[in-house]
């Protein structure tokens, strides 16, 4: 134990540090994002003239590079307001990690520094401290909804939405400016028009990555991060095409690339080869679908369960109205209000893009088309990580009857 502590203190023969390869470091550049970091410099750029800016919104896949570019332009231009002497605040609002409307709108009063108790009032209440703080400042406040998806879909409510993009209609001084950042490409589809019309004023599409520019990003990142000539230039390589084939992901390359070297560091090597890269790969292939079983919301844990109910009753894939069923028998017997249909339909695309669920849609001629849907992970993975949630835990133990009355009527 004292020799892998006092490497770690030696400052080791790997890293110099391991910690410029998280994705949540703010480099001095980012490569191939220059496009939309001037196009949305321009977009944010008037209210250092104090004018109102459009409301953004931007989206493409994990990995992309939305919410770096976002706080990599809001940085630099916090500073150049500094530097002027300019009213300009910013607030960055993670709405998954958040969770509800209420303590989005808190934290938001809180960065104008408004003091509002962590439950206890009522939406409007909040909604009305945060207009007095924006009269109050005389000043620009840009926010950024990462994730924003999550806020509706959690709650399949967009009045929170609907309530910011009109809150500068009552506001003579003063005003808010909103960057909603989501992953899923469909998300707009079930926003309200007159929200949708007010929130994408201006839309910004982040590509995935290819090979070749995460490479380029990789290279970058490793000649700070690693000693030199430690990183062999086929393991970077493997790297960046690994990530590339799924869905050119930036996180996902600097995070095989960073495990690649604690695992070479772990067996005391002294170079990170394509064998590290591999064997990082299995690990973070783990973690990741452990990471994302643990936050999915309520009604993707439930629907999860359904088509893992699914396919311990029958050997075929399912179609999308037998998950259906299934699910709205787990939340009766879970005493939860179930989605509809069309609202079950998305979240099954939504787990499909993640890699959880296999759908695939199948055409029936002039009877329609349905989706053919498979679990994407083991069924092992998923009982494990659900099986920390008390109510869902109780699900994976119920016998839905519905496949039972099925199973008998095929009998």
């Amino acid at each position: 134990m004292d020799l892998i502590f006092e490497q770690v203190l030696a400052g080791g023969e790997i890293f110099r540090d391991r910690n410029l390869l998280r994705h949540d470091y703010m480099p001095s550049s980012l490569p191939h994002r220059e496009d939309q970091i001037k196009r949305l410099g321009s977009i944010l750029a008037p209210a250092l003239a104090k004018d109102r800016v459009s409301n953004l919104f931007a989206y493409g896949k994990t990995g992309t590079g939305k919410t770096i570019v976002t706080r990599y332009v809001l940085e630099r231009l916090q500073r150049k307001a500094k530097d002027h002497g300019i009213a300009l605040n910013t607030s960055y609002v993670n709405c998954r990690l958040v969770g509800t409307s209420y303590r989005v709108i808190a934290d938001l009063c809180r960065t104008l520094g408004v003091d509002v108790p962590f439950t206890g009032l009522a939406v409007g209440e909040v909604l009305d401290r945060l207009r007095n703080a924006l009269r109050t400042r005389n000043s620009a406040f840009l926010v950024v909804l990462d994730e924003i998806d999550a806020l509706v879909k959690r709650s399949d409510d967009d009045s929170l939405l609907y309530e910011l993009t009109r809150i500068n209609e009552s506001l003579s001084d003063g005003w808010i400016g909103l960057i909603g950042i989501s992953n899923d490409l469909h998300f707009k589809d079930f926003l309200d028009p007159r929200v949708l019309s007010s929130l994408g004023e201006e839309e910004l599409i982040f590509k995935p990555y290819s090979s070749e520019e995460l490479h380029d990003i990789l290279e970058e990142r490793s000649k700070i991060a690693f000693q030199p000539r430690v990183l062999e230039e086929a393991a970077l390589r493997l790297c960046a095409a690994l990530a590339a084939g799924e869905h050119g992901d930036a996180r996902r390359a600097l995070d095989l690339l960073r495990v690649a070297g604690e695992i070479a560091e772990r067996n005391r090597e002294s170079r990170v080869l394509e064998r590290h890269v591999r064997e990082a790969q299995q690990k973070v292939e783990h973690d990741r679908v452990k990471e994302v079983l643990a936050s999915l919301p309520l009604h993707s844990r439930v629907l999860l369960v359904s088509v893992l109910d699914l396919e311990k009753a029958r050997s075929e894939s399912s179609v999308t109205g037998d998950v259906y069923a299934v699910y709205r028998e787990l939340c009766t017997a879970a005493s939860v209000e179930p989605l509809t249909q069309r609202r079950v339909s998305g979240l099954l695309n939504e787990l499909d893009i993640m890699g959880i669920v296999n759908a695939r849609v199948v055409s029936f001629g002039r009877y329609g088309r349905t989706k053919k849907i498979r679990l994407g992970v083991e069924a092992r993975a998923i009982t494990a990580s659900l099986g920390e949630d008390q109510l869902v835990k109780s699900l994976l133990s119920y016998a839905p009857r519905c496949l039972h009355k099925q199973q008998h009527l095929n009998a």
